[in-house]
């Protein structure tokens, strides 16, 4: 069993950042895959980033290449999700998720996941 605790979320500006932490209990966090995922307000959770079990690979969505950066931390059960040049449009409530085996992109195909963080960003 894997519980995970994302925090780091809250109100920012266009154009700033914010650092999301999901933090996993548990001793077979550095076996699993993990994603990050956010949901909007009337829309289905989409995928965000993931990262392999090593932290060696990474995928990103289009829609945040080159501003949002994964990363794990193996030694402190950590996954972060790096945010810079924020846009309104990614308001929405971020989660992490946990799976054996290789990361996807599919919401259905994690096992675990927090209780999400809200993110929110002004014009």
């Amino acid at each position: 069993q894997v519980q995970l605790v994302e925090s780091g979320g809250g109100l920012v500006q266009a154009g700033g950042s914010l650092r999301l932490s999901c933090a996993a209990s548990g001793r077979t966090f550095s076996s699993k895959a993990m994603g990050w995922f956010r949901q909007a307000p009337g829309k289905e959770r989409e995928f965000v980033a993931a990262i392999s079990w090593s932290g060696l690979s990474t995928y990103y969505a289009d829609s945040v290449k080159g501003r949002l950066t994964i990363l794990r931390d193996n030694a402190k059960n950590t996954v972060y999700l790096q945010m810079n040049s924020l846009k309104p449009e990614d308001t929405a409530v971020y989660y992490c998720a946990a799976r054996n085996g290789v990361f996807t992109t599919a919401v259905y195909e994690y096992d675990y996941w927090g209780q999400g963080t809200q993110v929110t960003v002004s014009s």
